[in-house]
């Protein structure tokens, strides 16, 4: 424990304080904002992290199996009823892609008043 005694964080901190007061406005500036943008990304990355934890999970496709002997109404029905679901799809998809190019048309919009 004789090696820690000499080691005191009072004195730290006021070694740095005398640091400080000696550096120029600008070099604190500076310093600020590189420890700012530090932060921000490392932050950035912890957050981004948090889509590993979600688990895992299988995308199963299942595939009917139709009997030989189906009469050509049944196969027409079933096709109707396909286009109405696929339809719908669509329109869901459809949904989210322009709901998705709205938002991205007012991140260009701001970028653009803010000149870039």
């Amino acid at each position: 424990m004789s090696r820690f005694s000499r080691y005191n964080p009072l004195t730290g901190i006021n070694d740095l304080r005398r640091f400080l007061a000696s550096r120029e406005k600008h070099e604190l500036v500076f310093a600020f904002l590189s420890v700012l943008v530090t932060v921000t990304i490392l932050v950035g990355f912890y957050l981004d992290s948090g889509d590993l934890k979600k688990p895992w999970q299988r995308d199963i496709t299942y595939v009917e199996s139709w009997p030989l002997d189906r009469t050509d109404a049944e196969i027409i029905a079933a096709q109707k009823a396909d286009m109405k679901n696929r339809a719908i799809r669509e329109a869901a998809e459809k949904k989210r892609q322009e709901e998705h190019r709205k938002s991205l048309k007012r991140v260009d919009d701001a970028l653009t008043r803010w000149g870039f």
